[in-house]
């Protein structure tokens, strides 16, 4: 069983100022690498963007995975490249975070930087300690960095910061990152770092001092990790060395920690962490959330909508004839309407990462995922899997981008694995064409639309399918994963959000979007496009355009493939006709409902409320005679909708965020298998019982 969550307070992370500095174009090549490394809560990304302001981006490493950012800086020593990297506690972590800037520092993934600047929270100094001896350790240029000490002087603890340079030999900076107080004395000790920093902490054990010196490597660092490999308990005693050598330090401010969470906030806490009213705020909080993601983003994806309508429409008008009618058809119902799949899921990333920003930096984040932590710990997740799965109700892009918060490895790609399964507003169009025209309208108990409850169903069928997912992965990696240790969650003082700071995420987070799933979308979308023009059909003139359209379907690839596989899809009640709309809506859900338009002569334009589609649902018929959509058949697609994964720019996504096609691909097809399997046995189920 997984152990308990536990909340410890901790100090705030800083909100985002102005940047101060001349930032030096993305695409030049950086003169110096810098590093900007600290515990969570300790201010350092604030402090990153009061340094680059928004000449910044996700970086680019092979095989990372987790949040690293970038950006340029000018200094009096040239052209500066700026890493942010992944809060940590150690260079030795459990979290893939921490294991991550490890590795950059070290130089795993490329060069290592030429000087590492170690943000410290002056309001709890004594917990940051650690990590900054390890940064020393690995002998490049470093920087100690005091953030926050407004707060500390306010909380009435001493900045001892001539203390700390006089036992570390280090520059020592103190600033206030969210008023961009320090920047430039900052910047001047980037300029001017160099040296190999002296070792700032010993084991007190002249023997052990001996054989860590006589092992072989260029650093501390290195020879620490050898000697470590043959000693298990070398990383104890390598604990209480780092402590106890600056424990004089640590003394003179730590009798003030106590003062250093605000009393306010325990006041608060006492009301938001109660064990019945605080996952009732919780439960109300997160309603904000999800009914922001799925209902505010809809006007302004009406209008992108709109204006990628109007924009394919212009263009078909003014092309010049010289392209031809094929090369209309491409730019606009390949190029445009595919740039349009993917730029319309942009209100709801904005509106996602807003909101997750905001809780994050009034730090009620912290508080939702220790809420959450207990009944999501069944099913091997933890509270902080609870933003991606609920997220994932609006889209599954956003709820797969949000896992990237979590800091277990296992647990981020169960949160990715299982995200799809919520059933997301594309799924909706089916869901209600569906519905609407074959189920009567009727009430439950006087009560209850029966339509509704269906609705709720299938919903709660995606929620089930999820947790018995989950359940199932965790427990069958349960021996390989070993003891789960507890979720510790860090409770930062509540404060007043920075938006700039939000402002900086949105942008950031909304160009890794458009760079992530944009482009794998757009050549999916070309290639649907293909798939349902070629080979071309010469039209009938005697005919309708909408039923040229209609046996130019049928005689494309995807026709032809649509009737290749119907006897694959036949016991599921499914014809060649549904077989097109079903392979067309693994670029997006939504497009069943325009396929099987096109598929029966109704043109591209039918929606989910359209009674023509309706109508000719229910005169399609088998080649016997007999009715292709009965109750089996309809219930059979909407089952096959609630597990299918379909949709290209979730495969695009979750391929960005795990670095893997094979999880990706090996995900749509786990989800293909299952939904065609659930599918099967409703509709041979169904038939049976008469219907």
């Amino acid at each position: 069983m997984t152990p308990p969550a536990t909340a410890l307070p901790d100090a705030p992370e800083a909100a985002t100022s102005a940047a101060t500095t001349t930032t030096a174009p993305a695409t030049e090549t950086a003169e110096r690498i810098v590093a900007l490394i600290g515990n969570p809560n300790v201010g350092k990304s604030t402090l990153f963007n009061a340094l680059t302001g928004l000449r910044q981006k996700t970086a680019n490493y092979s095989g990372v995975t987790v949040d690293a950012h970038e950006g340029w800086i000018s200094t009096a020593a040239g052209r500066t490249r700026l890493i942010d990297l992944p809060g940590t506690y150690s260079l030795t972590p459990t979290s893939i975070d921490g294991a991550v800037a490890a590795d950059l520092l070290t130089g795993v993934y490329g060069s290592p930087p030429d000087v590492i600047v170690v943000v410290l929270d002056a309001t709890r100094l004594r917990r940051n300690l650690l990590l900054l001896t390890e940064v020393v350790d690995l002998g490049r240029p470093v920087i100690a960095v005091l953030n926050m000490v407004d707060e500390a002087r306010r909380a009435g603890i001493p900045i001892p910061t001539e203390r700390l340079r006089e036992l570390t030999g280090l520059p020592v900076v103190e600033t206030v990152a969210t008023r961009g107080e320090g920047i430039d004395e900052l910047q001047g000790a980037i300029a001017t770092a160099k040296g190999e920093p002296r070792r700032i902490w010993s084991f007190g054990d002249e023997a052990l001092e001996s054989r860590v010196a006589s092992a072989e490597g260029a650093t501390t660092w290195e020879r620490l990790r050898r000697v470590a490999a043959d000693e298990p308990t070398l990383r104890e005693r390598e604990l209480i060395g780092r402590y106890a050598s600056l424990s004089d330090l640590v003394d003179s401010t730590e009798v003030h920690d106590a003062g250093t969470h605000s009393s306010r906030s325990d006041r608060v806490d006492r009301w938001l962490l109660h064990p019945l009213a605080g996952p009732v705020f919780f439960l109300a909080i997160m309603a904000v959330v999800f009914q922001s993601i799925f209902a505010w983003a809809g006007p302004v994806m009406d209008l992108i909508d709109a204006g990628f309508s109007w924009l394919g429409a212009t263009a078909g008008e003014t092309l010049p004839p010289v392209i031809g009618d094929l090369g209309t058809s491409l730019v606009t119902d390949g190029i445009i309407a595919g740039v349009g799949s993917v730029v319309i899921f942009l209100p709801q990333i904005l509106i996602l990462f807003f909101f997750l920003g905001l809780l994050e930096d009034t730090g009620y984040m912290a508080r939702a995922a220790f809420l959450a932590d207990r009944p999501l710990r069944f099913f091997g997740l933890s509270g902080r899997s609870f933003i991606p799965l609920l997220s994932s109700f609006a889209c599954a892009i956003p709820g797969v981008m949000a896992a990237r918060t979590i800091p277990s490895r296992f647990e981020r790609m169960l949160a990715i694995f299982v995200a799809p399964l919520m059933t997301c507003s594309a799924r909706l169009p089916v869901y209600m064409i569906l519905i609407t025209a074959f189920v009567a309208e009727q009430t439950i108990g006087g009560i209850f639309g029966l339509r509704g409850l269906i609705m709720f169903g299938l919903y709660l069928s995606g929620m089930a399918a999820a947790a018995l997912v989950a359940g199932l992965a965790s427990k069958a990696a349960g021996a390989k994963r070993g003891r789960e240790l507890p979720l510790v969650v860090e409770l930062p003082p509540y404060r007043m959000p920075s938006f700039r700071n939000v402002v900086v995420k949105l942008r950031v987070r909304g160009g890794d979007f458009l760079k992530r799933a944009g482009t794998v979308v757009f050549v999916v979308s070309v290639v649907l496009w293909a798939l349902m023009t070629f080979p071309q059909t010469a039209p009938n003139p005697e005919l309708s355009a909408e039923a040229n359209a209609g046996i130019a379907l049928e005689n494309s690839i995807a026709g032809r493939m649509g009737k290749a596989i119907e006897p694959v899809i036949a016991p599921l009640g499914y014809d060649w006709k549904i077989g097109i709309g079903v392979i067309a809506s693994f670029g997006a859900r939504e497009v069943f409902v325009s396929a099987m338009g096109i598929t029966y002569s109704l043109g591209d334009e039918v929606d989910a409320e359209s009674q023509s589609l309706m109508d000719a649902f229910h005169a399609s018929t088998w080649p016997d005679g007999t009715p292709v959509f009965t109750l089996a058949t309809v219930f059979s697609l909407l089952v096959f909708y609630v597990f299918a994964l379909q949709c290209g720019a979730t495969v695009a996504t979750v391929k960005g965020e795990t670095g893997s096609w094979k999880f990706a691909i090996g995900q749509l097809v786990a989800f293909g298998a299952m939904a065609y399997l659930a599918a099967l046995v409703t509709y041979q189920s169904l038939t049976a019982m008469g219907y």
